[in-house]
């Protein structure tokens, strides 16, 4: 099997030829392969090696965002080109036996809450995980690729920096491209490469827990050999990641590549896709069976309604968990981690304005009973 083996003690800086960390067709791939054949990458987590399993909440106020998401990649995939659609197989995830969830001041779902940082370890055991932050509370593993994408064209890293800078002009939240921590730190790459932080139409950091092995993530090719890299793994997630992270870890991921010859052109396809032919979790997590539910309506604290507001509705949905969790027993913090690995926002319905719904689904079987009594969901 065709692999790229790295060295997690090391950041991505000291082994650059295993990697990047900024979207740019420019970057050269680290290897070719054929469609049909099997490929095993490693991967490095999230912060690049910065959050270990002795790091403090304290420590989190020196973690430098700027090299976040370190990539594995780019692959060459043999016969790509633009307008062709990229099919990417997931063969298998491999966790490692560590992982971390923080709340990071100024980010995440509810910036304006938690305004302090507080990290939770975890440790990896069978097919769960747990925390000495969150005693009795075990998360059920469902490993999946948070970061996955291939190499926006010229053309494109321009129109997408430029959209990104209007929104930081209109008052809105973008980052913009910065040569500081860039990999490679070559130019243009380093001052011109798009930041990983959100998804684009080349897929990258989509966040869908749903694409555990089994899956299968279709992306349009934009530039020659489509030219794809993976990274920033999660052990588990719930559907909105709202506190800023999952269960973060590094991993190995084995990967097959089919291409579809002028599919993306024809569709018009703008957007990945993606499927799984299976249960993507255990199902009794996935659907979940036992289950309690908060609900959320667009409306604000002093009463007002803003109608049709999804976002205002998902976050008092989840206001109203984190307020149950703590009528549990749960710190705040405690609590808002909780709904960032477990619970998943669901748009309950989008059409009977002006009071659109969302809910917020916490799955009870993560909690020993024995020790939270948990019975019933007042």
């Amino acid at each position: 099997m065709r692999s790229v083996r790295i060295d997690r003690s090391k950041r991505l800086s000291s082994e650059p030829e295993t990697g990047h960390n900024r979207w740019h067709p420019d970057i050269p791939p680290i290897l070719e392969v054929d469609p049909g054949e099997d490929v095993l990458l490693e991967t490095r987590d999230a912060s690049d090696g910065q959050v270990e399993t002795d790091t403090v909440s304290e420590q989190l106020a020196f973690l430098d965002t700027r090299l976040i998401h370190p990539l594995t990649g780019p692959v060459s995939v043999k016969g790509a080109r633009p307008g062709d659609l990229l099919e990417v197989e997931y063969l298998e995830i491999q966790p490692a036996r560590d992982g971390w969830t923080y709340i990071r001041p100024g980010a995440g779902f509810l910036t304006d809450l938690f305004p302090d940082p507080y990290l939770v370890n975890w440790r990896m055991e069978d097919a769960w995980a747990i925390s000495p932050q969150l005693p009795g509370v075990r998360i059920p593993r469902a490993c999946f690729m948070g970061t996955a994408g291939v190499a926006p064209s010229a053309a494109q890293v321009e129109a997408w920096t430029l959209r990104e800078k209007r929104v930081l002009d209109g008052g809105g939240s973008a980052i913009l491209p910065n040569s500081m921590g860039a990999v490679p730190n070559i130019e243009p790459i380093a001052s011109t490469g798009l930041r990983t932080i959100p998804p684009r139409e080349n897929c990258g950091n989509l966040d869908a827990k749903q694409l555990t092995a089994g899956s299968k993530l279709l992306i349009p090719v934009n530039v020659e050999g489509a030219l794809f890299s993976v990274g920033d793994a999660h052990f588990a997630q719930g559907d909105g990641e709202c506190c800023v992270t999952a269960i973060e870890m590094g991993a190995a991921v084995v990967l097959r590549f089919s291409i579809y010859a002028q599919s993306a052109a024809r569709q018009r396809m703008r957007y990945p896709r993606f499927s799984h032919p299976n249960f993507f979790a255990p199902p009794e997590f996935a659907s979940p069976r036992d289950f309690v539910a908060t609900v959320g309506l667009p409306i604000q604290e002093d009463g007002g309604n803003v109608a049709g507001d999804v976002t205002l509705a998902a976050r008092n949905a989840l206001i109203e968990m984190i307020a149950l969790l703590q009528a549990h027993g749960w710190s705040q913090q405690q609590a808002y981690v909780i709904c960032s690995v477990a619970v998943d926002l669901r748009i309950t319905n989008c059409v009977n304005l002006p009071n659109v719904a969302v809910s917020a689904l916490l799955p009870r079987g993560i909690f020993d009973r024995a020790i939270h009594g948990w019975v019933d969901d007042r």
